[in-house]
């Protein structure tokens, strides 16, 4: 079955939301979204996250990643890098790399953060690194995309992006919608064209 992957990491919702909304570009593109994330990082020495996480999405498999036909990837900007939790992710995926298994691929980022100016853009190269490393088919949002001329908020030629606030208490707005819509489509067509 093909599908996309649209790989994440949230703490406090944002980033989980920028998701949703790619995924439904993909969806609406005709290719099927699998939302999923990745555990926490912690500094605990005794303890691990269960398998299966209480709420919200399944944390993704290595197989899950080696089988998409496509990849959105997600993570809040943490001091202009990407989370922990999601370097950590990338650390653990060698065998793939060894393998090329996703070389050939597309890929897309997206990042949120809780200022206006948090470090949006080198999050977002930060997560394209891995992603070359692999092979994989870089892609932004192009300014053929209307809402990226206008946007007050988020949105980068390099992805999606939201302005969360500093509280979390800003919704997406209107703009950055339309922008990870129609970059989900345009990730879907890219992936259904190559037929990867």
């Amino acid at each position: 079955m093909s599908y996309a992957l649209v790989l994440y990491y949230s703490r406090n919702g944002s980033t989980r939301n920028l998701a949703c909304k790619i995924a439904q570009g993909i969806e609406q593109a005709g290719l099927e979204a699998r939302l999923r994330t990745v555990p926490e990082v912690t500094t605990r020495i005794t303890g691990t996250e269960a398998a299966v996480p209480d709420a919200g999405d399944p944390y993704v498999s290595l197989d899950e990643l080696e089988n998409c036909q496509a990849l959105a990837l997600g993570s809040p900007t943490r001091f202009g890098n990407m989370a922990s939790a999601m370097k950590h992710f990338w650390d653990g995926t060698s065998g793939l790399w060894l393998s090329g298994a996703l070389s050939g691929k597309p890929a897309c980022v997206f990042t949120s953060s809780g200022s206006l100016h948090g470090g949006q853009e080198s999050t977002l190269l930060s997560m394209m690194l891995p992603l070359l490393h692999h092979g994989m088919l870089l892609m932004g949002t192009p300014y053929t995309v209307p809402e990226l001329n206008s946007t007050s908020s988020g949105g980068t030629p390099y992805g999606p992006s939201h302005h969360a606030g500093m509280n979390n208490n800003c919704k997406l707005t209107d703009s950055e919608q339309a922008i990870c819509l129609a970059q989900g489509k345009r990730l879907a067509d890219l992936a259904l064209k190559l037929g990867v």
